[in-house]
């Protein structure tokens, strides 16, 4: 089993898979490295990007992420600013400190490698280092993949066969569950919430005082980034220059406070995500829910409906382990990632997880949580992933307003059920699957279809 926090990575935007991934890969491919030969004895390093990292790997800041790893940062705790300044460094200079311990000579214009015509083997986001010596020999090469979410694998990970028994695998918790029926199953059997059984087996691998501290930092980092994003103006970084409209809309929201409109909701829940994926597009600090370009549904919805209340810790700790258990069935039986499945499993998974979470703080079932995650993706089902400009901004931004929005309906139509749906939730995870499968490269974050080639980027 995996954890819920590995879903909930504190890193710095604009992409998990297009720069918190690479940032991780990168550090790894040196930590590897020193496993062979000392890094005294590397004079050279070439980063190639395949399938998605080249197509929109610029827009996404993979060349910054590519450096920032070469350096050994790691992402949870790079302050943005000094990631500006360390890049901006290594382009006057042509230098890079591997680990900060060896420095060698980098040309980010000639050292970081776009591979366009190179398809990557086992996932859409494929990145090869190579380190050689000053003879120009090979030390060492591998090839990464950044499979979502900030989750990296080795190919050779990549390559192992699946284990038939997917439950007896893994990390030894008590209740182990590789589907929603499993976890539904325990729920049943120990008359307990979704919540606890996730509590359980969080207990297995830590302490559960360890567990609720990294919780509350997830909620307090993920509340931070919506309140930078709602006083800070501007053009956000790239050719589209698209203005923040947080900001404005926040003004709005404070100068009519008696304001009793019921679609007043849209505009609460509206500048809470799109805050988040403002700051996101500018390089600030989020935490992926599951991913950075969705990294804005679950602390709109938190911070609109668990935040402000007398329980509020409890229930944001709630909120969050209810969405990441069913945020882990979205990982284990399909994809997070935009290159594999769309925007349907980053927005579309985040509607879900948010929607199931939501349900949970305001007291559904474990069967009324499941039908909220059901609702919540069974409408984001065949959704494109196709940024203008290969920039986390359009449509990425607003698509994050309505996905809070959609989530919160999702939520409310679950508590009105009093069964199971027709449609599980398990079948749904299953024709996200296939769908995302079936559906063309071009509207896998590639941006060679959809709105990024019918809008003009500048």
């Amino acid at each position: 089993m995996l954890s819920v926090l590995e879903l909930f990575r504190i890193g710095i935007g604009p992409s998990s898979s297009h720069t918190l991934g690479p940032i991780r890969i990168g550090k790894r491919f040196l930590e590897d490295l020193k496993q062979q030969t000392p890094l005294e004895r590397v004079a050279k390093v070439v980063v190639e990007l395949q399938g998605s990292l080249a197509f929109t790997g610029k827009g996404h800041a993979t060349p910054k992420a590519v450096i920032l790893g070469l350096f050994g940062f790691d992402p949870e705790t790079l302050d943005s600013d000094e990631a500006d300044r360390v890049v901006a460094r290594v382009a006057a200079e042509k230098k890079v400190s591997l680990l900060r311990t060896r420095e060698i000579a980098f040309d980010p214009d000639a050292n970081i490698v776009f591979a366009y015509d190179v398809i990557p083997e086992l996932h859409p986001n494929g990145m090869k280092l190579t380190a050689f010596d000053a003879g120009g020999a090979v030390l060492f090469d591998e090839t990464y993949y950044s499979t979502g979410g900030g989750f990296i694998a080795t190919a050779k990970q990549l390559r192992a066969p699946a284990p038939k028994d997917l439950i007896a695998t893994g990390r030894a918790v008590p209740f182990p569950f590789a589907s929603a029926a499993d976890l539904l199953a325990h729920c049943a059997r120990e008359n307990k919430s979704i919540e606890k059984i996730v509590y359980a087996n969080e207990d297995a691998m830590r302490s559960r005082a360890e567990t609720d501290a990294r919780l509350d930092r997830v909620a307090a980092v993920m509340a931070a980034c919506i309140e930078r994003g709602l006083t800070r103006e501007g053009i956000l970084p790239g050719a589209l220059q698209v203005k923040r409209r947080a900001p404005a809309i926040w003004r709005k929201l404070q100068d009519t406070p008696n304001s009793n409109e019921a679609e007043r909701l849209f505009d609460w829940l509206n500048v809470y995500a799109m805050a988040v994926n403002e700051e996101n597009a500018a390089g600030g600090q989020v935490v992926t829910a599951p991913t950075n370009g969705a990294a804005g549904i679950l602390p709109a919805i938190m911070k609109h409906y668990c935040l402000a209340g007398e329980e509020h810790v409890r229930d944001a700790r709630r909120f969050l382990l209810t969405a990441g258990g069913i945020g882990l069935l979205y990982k284990q039986r399909a994809s997070i990632s935009g290159a594999e499945m769309g925007c349907q499993g980053e927005v579309g998974v985040a509607c879900s997880m948010a929607g199931a979470g939501l349900a949970a703080v305001w007291g559904a079932t474990p069967q009324q949580v499941a039908n909220a995650a059901e609702i919540g993706m069974e409408h984001n089902l065949g959704l494109t992933c196709d940024p203008v400009g290969g920039l986390v901004q359009i449509p990425c931004i607003e698509r994050n307003a309505v996905g809070s929005v959609k989530a919160v309906n999702a939520a409310r139509l679950a508590l009105h059920s009093t069964e199971a749906s027709k449609v599980s939730l398990d079948q749904v995870i299953e024709t996200m699957r296939q769908t995302g499968l079936d559906m063309s490269s071009k509207y896998k974050e590639t941006s060679q279809g959809g709105l990024a080639v019918n809008v003009v980027e500048c």
